[in-house]
């Protein structure tokens, strides 16, 4: 019913009947196209890239100076992409610890990728395999980040959202890639008064700040700082895994004694 047929007088008022939920998204958010939402998601992650570039050159510069090859350092950025990972891997591998200890670090560093999968998974369990697999793969704190803040302000469309983390999530693979290919093809060539290495604890700072909405997360996010700092003197980075056992405790016990 057009806006014209409501309003003359020489057409009588029909109420229109209202849509079902399934024929159409609510008012307040309708559904974008699949490119506006990929490019939303681009859009959303950029900021980030600032801190992403850098962290990514120091890695390449790293991987080499540690021993691996340069096909290894690229390879390891295309098939593990996870940038704080492949930092710790590349020193527990130049400090020469021990197989059993990278594993651990390693993939207790990775667990929180096992969080942000739990909670995106109601938004995509309608998605065939493919999707959740391509997703899953590029699925990382930046674009975790950006998604997260998303769902929290409402403003997810629904039947769509998934272009927008496929943006999101390629728009950091893209600029990982390329970033860690320069420094790779860079190395020791970096100037080393660049203070590139302070990029890492920003582009973390910065992710983990907007998601700190009430004591519990603020708690967690003091305690595993401190104790990082505290034990940062400890060999092979065992200092991080202290911290990040140290952080899901307390945030066990405070979210137990909240309940």
């Amino acid at each position: 019913m057009s806006r014209f047929s409501q309003s003359h007088p020489c057409n009588p008022i029909v109420p229109q009947q209202p849509s079902s939920p399934a024929a159409s998204p609510p008012a307040d958010h309708p559904a974008r196209s699949n490119f506006r939402e990929f490019r939303a998601g681009l859009l959303a992650v950029a900021p980030l890239l600032i801190g992403v570039a850098p962290f990514g050159m120091i890695y390449g510069a790293l991987a080499l100076s540690q021993g691996l090859s340069p096909a290894a350092a690229l390879a390891m950025s295309t098939i593990l992409f996870a940038g704080s990972a492949q930092f710790l891997f590349c020193q527990l591998f130049g400090a020469g610890a021990p197989a059993l200890i990278v594993v651990a670090e390693v993939g207790l560093l990775n667990l929180r990728h096992a969080l942000y999968s739990a909670a995106l998974a109601p938004q995509i369990a309608h998605l065939p395999r493919r999707w959740k697999l391509a997703l899953a793969y590029l699925l990382t704190d930046e674009a975790y980040a950006v998604i997260a803040r998303r769902e929290a302000l409402g403003e997810a469309p629904g039947p769509h959202r998934h272009w927008f983390y496929l943006g999101a999530g390629l728009g950091l693979w893209g600029s990982w890639q390329l970033s860690t290919a320069v420094g790779v093809l860079l190395g020791a060539r970096l100037p080393t008064d660049w203070p590139l290495d302070f990029a890492l604890p920003l582009t973390f700072i910065a992710i983990v700040v907007p998601l700190i909405r009430n004591r519990t997360m603020l708690a967690v996010a003091a305690v595993s700082g401190i104790v990082a700092l505290l034990m940062a003197g400890l060999p092979f980075k065992l200092g991080l895994l202290v911290a990040a056992l140290a952080g899901m405790a307390i945030g066990w016990r405070l979210a137990g004694s909240i309940r």
